[in-house]
């Protein structure tokens, strides 16, 4: 069994925290994504879980054995890094073997696996050739292949794709996943890239300023974020979050963004939110698909309002509007056969039953 798990764990460089006590169990063969932005301590983290960082306190233990002080090379991980670090003189089948040569497995054995991760990864063809004759991608593969032959307990990630161009790291977003599912290893992957995170993985750890903000499958995070972070952190376009008022209305509440308008709360939100009358440090989130063009037949909980569009960017698929409420400004996404114009009045549509209120002070979704 191969459970990482983190206990309390801080890393402080000079008296600057990086990572503040953070608890994470990770289970046998999942993969888990570290995602959030620059210098919130994700990285950081990784590196301590390989044991390249010391840390200032707290625990790490990998399948049930504490690590704390176990050097790298005994704590059974292997490690991709963002960039791939190999050895420029050797061919592909002596950089994937490297490793193993060192521990004297038999010359056998290295050829087996060798060749068996090279046939998952489809980079068969390319065992005798050198780095340099490699493609940015197929020089990742390699990568891969040289931490899969070790077998280990985890593997672990840094920003494995980041040198890659954008068509690219779609491709080999979707291979990551289809060699996870062939080679059930626990793996951490560590990504600044939120499409990265929801796209591959079973759970994705969201961190902010060296704490955990939130941890959750991906539909969790995209659809029940629990912070005001999170919400506006994950989803691209982000989720709109625009300052609003909460106010009585007969049996009901409103949400009121200016005198002209003001959304009905769902009923099954009212008990939720009535207790915070008067709060007024409110943002009200919703993200641009649940922001559509007036069709004539309305879900319930859905409310129309009308607006001046300010810019619009067709996209194929959809177009994405942008306007402003409350001195904010906010994306829908209508069909592209909605006739959405800069300077023109559209009638759009917000789909309340999958709104969120939140807490500006505490940062909380209430």
């Amino acid at each position: 069994m191969a459970q990482v798990t983190l206990r309390n764990v801080t890393k402080t460089y000079d008296e600057t925290p990086a990572v503040r006590g953070i608890d994470l169990e990770i289970s046998d063969k999942e993969f888990v994504v570290l995602v959030g932005p620059s210098g919130c301590g994700k990285s950081t983290t990784l590196r301590m879980i390989a044991g390249l960082e010391d840390i200032t306190g707290g625990e790490i233990l990998i399948g049930g054995e504490l690590v704390n002080d176990v050097p790298p090379k005994d704590r059974d991980i292997a490690m991709v890094f963002q960039n791939y670090a190999l050895y420029p003189h050797m061919t592909v089948f002596e950089n994937m073997s490297f490793g193993l040569r060192l521990k004297k497995v038999a010359k056998a054995t290295i050829k087996a696996r060798v060749e068996n991760a090279a046939h998952i990864l489809d980079i068969s063809e390319l065992l005798e050739r050198k780095p340099k004759q490699l493609s940015g991608g197929q020089r990742q593969r390699v990568a891969m292949g040289r931490a899969i032959v070790r077998d280990p307990k985890v593997f672990l990630f840094d920003e494995p794709l980041s040198n890659l161009d954008a068509k690219l790291r779609v491709q080999m977003r979707t291979e990551m996943k289809r060699v996870h599912q062939k080679v059930r290893t626990t793996t951490i992957y560590v990504t600044h890239d939120q499409v990265e995170a929801m796209t591959l993985a079973d759970r994705v750890v969201v961190m902010h300023a060296g704490l955990i903000e939130q941890v959750g499958t991906p539909n969790d995070l995209y659809h029940s974020p629990a912070t005001k972070f999170v919400a506006g952190f994950i989803g691209s376009p982000a989720m709109n979050l625009v300052p609003c008022g909460l106010e009585e209305a007969g049996s009901g509440l409103l949400v009121r963004f200016t005198e002209s308008i003001a959304f009905p709360v769902p009923d099954s939100r009212t008990a939720r939110y009535r207790p915070h009358l008067g709060n007024g440090a409110l943002l009200f989130g919703l993200r641009p698909e649940h922001i559509l063009e007036q069709r004539p037949h309305m879900e319930p909980n859905q409310h129309a309002f009308e607006v001046t569009l300010e810019v619009t960017e067709p996209m194929g698929m959809d177009t994405l509007v942008y306007f402003t409420a409350n001195g904010v400004e906010v994306c829908g996404r209508v069909s592209p056969n909605a006739g959405a114009r800069a300077g023109a009045r559209m009638r759009l549509v917000a789909d309340l039953g999958n709104m969120h209120l939140i807490d500006d002070e505490s940062g909380k979704v209430l």
